[in-house]
């Protein structure tokens, strides 16, 4: 393949991972260690890296070197088991409009049969300490409702998800940390129906370290 073809190519897969990342261009730069304006060239088809600093783009995306390299035209869209991982979710505001996208995650192609809808968040606190640490990522599958005992992320009175352990109760629900240093938060049965709404259970804890 002729030089500018695969330049053309690998700016214009780099370019479609920055933007499905949101990160700007410096702060790529910083995490391989390139300079800003070097970097700048890749972005612009001036240049192309060396396959080092292809890798390294990959692996800060957390995808395979091909995918930086090869004509993926015929297929432009994300794999359907790549799903986002969210530093917050805030209540009122659908998932597809979310921004604040911090990592992508895979998930086995089997998990979405059914029309099953899955969601990464990254575990901020440290209410459910020691089972969930700060900066752990979870893998949330997408429901309204949950059984008592699940871990589940929770809207609680319009305001961010969060984490906690739901427990149904005869007359409320509470909502229970798994760390003892923090209080429990009871909601009765005939609060606002809008105080307590389920975004979906966590099925798998990923930590890197």
């Amino acid at each position: 393949m002729p030089d500018t073809e695969q330049q053309r190519i690998f700016t214009k897969n780099l370019n479609r991972y920055i933007d499905e990342t949101n990160k700007t261009q410096a702060e790529i730069a910083a995490s391989i260690g390139v300079s800003a304006q070097t970097f700048n060239t890749w972005v612009k088809g001036i240049a192309i890296p060396r396959m080092g600093k292809i890798q390294k783009l990959a692996d800060y995306f957390h995808i395979n070197k091909s995918d930086l390299i090869d004509d993926i035209a015929g297929d432009p869209t994300t794999p359907p088991n790549r799903i986002k991982v969210y530093g917050s979710v805030p209540a009122g505001v659908p998932i597809e409009a979310i921004e604040d996208i911090v990592d992508w995650e895979d998930i086995p192609l089997d998990w979405l049969s059914g029309g099953r809808e899955y969601l990464g968040l990254r575990v901020k606190g440290k209410s459910m300490e020691p089972k969930y640490l700060e900066g752990d990522t979870i893998i949330v599958l997408r429901q309204d409702d949950c059984e008592s005992g699940q871990d589940a992320v929770v809207y609680v009175n319009g305001y961010d998800a969060t984490l906690k352990k739901v427990i149904k109760q005869q007359f409320g629900i509470v909502l229970q940390p798994l760390n003892p240093d923090f209080e429990p938060m009871f909601y009765d049965y005939g609060d606002d129906s809008d105080s307590i709404r389920i975004l979906g259970v966590v099925v798998e804890i990923r930590r890197k370290v």
